[in-house]
């Protein structure tokens, strides 16, 4: 699915670091519980500071009528005392693809970023993002494709709330297409001018955007994909369902192969025919018909039957020059080793539960926000035309999915313990992990070569 297909750590979309693709099995303690979420109850902003040692509190999102002008609360915490405040040796490190932001923003380390390299992204961007003062402004130049741009936005007023008072000021442009817009090869070069800084959702090798969480964290309402936190319970879930030696021996796609990518289209030529069997069983979806449908056919839960999943960290890879004979090897081979085969879907599962869960997505944006703001060599402003965002003026407005989805995500107030320990920029570990990736895709492509001639010599004996 979509979510999972820009997120590979391993293919560095959400660049080397994420994609879907991310899971969240929070254990929340409400030792205050006030109203609910609708009311138009005040809190206590004194309720708030005297508690010592700090405590898990909810503050309700703050209504009003909904046929009037809703507006930003002036009581919610501008800064929150945490459990771990001034004792890193608390606090947990970071996953070690944290480390990939150091790179995303290599760029810009020997430079800073200047507001003419930041306003040379405007022509790609959708909308700039401002935070002064702990608060979010929105400036729209250009509405995205279905409601991206609102989640992403939404995701970042709920960071705000997670952390209030410990994101600097800032500005920002933010791409909410798919593709990256900005290539390595258009700033190499003594006369190359340093690349303008634009946030995406997805990077490559060849692309200097700086990759973020996509929208889907916080819901996909359009093809009803639930929040994070609910779909990892229920992949889990139905990942238990069937054992893995009962699942179907095949490799297993479903999505829209119409979306843009020529990859995607040459994908559909490895299904099942008369003529071959790949070994791969390739469902290409109508999001308009599996709308009709009620998305009976889309529910990512009831779809770990198959053996083998889109690739995580963990992952068999496949040529992009050669796909449907690298799936049929890929398939072979793990029916042959199935012990090996099911230990990396352990490991890829693992991973996901454990290392990106949406305690370390809000980390890894917060450490991601900092490390850029600590470049800009400008004063942010808010400029005319934006907007102040928050909780109620999104959430109070919203309807049906939307309205559910953002109620389900909304953060329901200050985290009481600070955010993970950033490992440091090693270049010896990330060019570790780069030959690491190298040398077992070579290994991989190897065996493959060596399977296919022999099958080769076996025909013409």
């Amino acid at each position: 699915m979509d979510r999972f297909s820009c997120k590979s750590v391993q293919s560095r979309n959400w660049k080397n670091g994420l994609a879907a693709a991310l899971l969240l099995i929070a254990i929340v303690s409400l030792v205050v519980y006030i109203s609910s979420f609708w009311t138009g109850a005040t809190f206590e902003l004194s309720a708030i500071i005297s508690q010592h040692p700090p405590q898990e509190i909810i503050i309700p999102l703050n209504c009003s009528s909904k046929d009037q002008t809703q507006t930003c609360p002036s009581n919610y915490p501008k800064n929150f005392q945490t459990k771990n405040r001034g004792i890193p040796s608390s606090q947990p490190t970071c996953p070690e693809y944290f480390r990939w932001i150091h790179e995303d923003l290599r760029p810009w380390k020997s430079t800073g970023i200047s507001r003419e390299m930041m306003e040379r992204a405007h022509p790609t961007a959708h909308f700039r993002l401002i935070i002064v003062d702990g608060k979010a402004y929105i400036q729209q130049f250009r509405k995205s494709y279905q409601t991206r741009d609102v989640y992403t936005i939404w995701g970042i007023v709920q960071l705000l709330r997670r952390y209030p008072g410990k994101l600097p000021d800032l500005e920002l442009m933010f791409d909410c297409d798919d593709s990256p817009a900005i290539r390595s090869s258009d700033h190499r070069g003594p006369k190359s001018r340093t690349p303008p800084p634009l946030f995406a959702y997805c990077g490559s090798e060849s692309t200097m955007d700086i990759a973020f969480p996509d929208w889907s964290f916080w819901g996909w309402e359009e093809i009803n994909i639930k929040p994070w936190d609910s779909l990892l319970r229920e992949i889990k879930a139905g990942n238990n369902q069937t054992k893995w030696i009962d699942r179907v021996p095949y490799a297993y796609w479903k999505g829209n192969a119409f979306s843009g990518s020529k990859s995607r289209i040459d994908l559909l030529t490895c299904n099942v025919s008369d003529q071959m069997d790949w070994n791969a069983r390739i469902y290409n979806l109508d999001w308009s018909h599996e709308s009709s449908q009620g998305f009976k056919h889309s529910d990512l839960a009831s779809q770990c039957t198959h053996r083998y999943l889109q690739p995580m960290k963990h992952y068999w890879p496949i040529r992009e020059d050669n796909k449907c004979k690298s799936i049929k090897f890929a398939v072979d081979w793990g029916n042959f080793n199935r012990q090996k085969a099911q230990e990396i879907g352990k490991a890829a599962s693992k991973f996901i539960q454990e290392e990106l869960k949406m305690d370390y997505i809000y980390d890894y944006m917060f450490h991601l926000l900092n490390e850029y703001a600590k470049l800009l060599k400008f004063k942010p402003k808010v400029p005319d035309g934006a907007v102040e965002v928050c909780s109620e003026t999104m959430a109070c407005r919203a309807n049906g999915l939307q309205e559910k989805f953002m109620m389900e995500t909304s953060v329901k107030g200050p985290s009481i313990t600070n955010p993970c320990t950033m490992p440091p920029y090693d270049t010896n570990v990330l060019a570790s992990f780069d030959r690491g990736k190298f040398d077992a895709m070579k290994q991989v492509h190897n065996l493959e070569d060596k399977y296919w001639e022999s099958l080769n010599i076996l025909r013409h004996n």
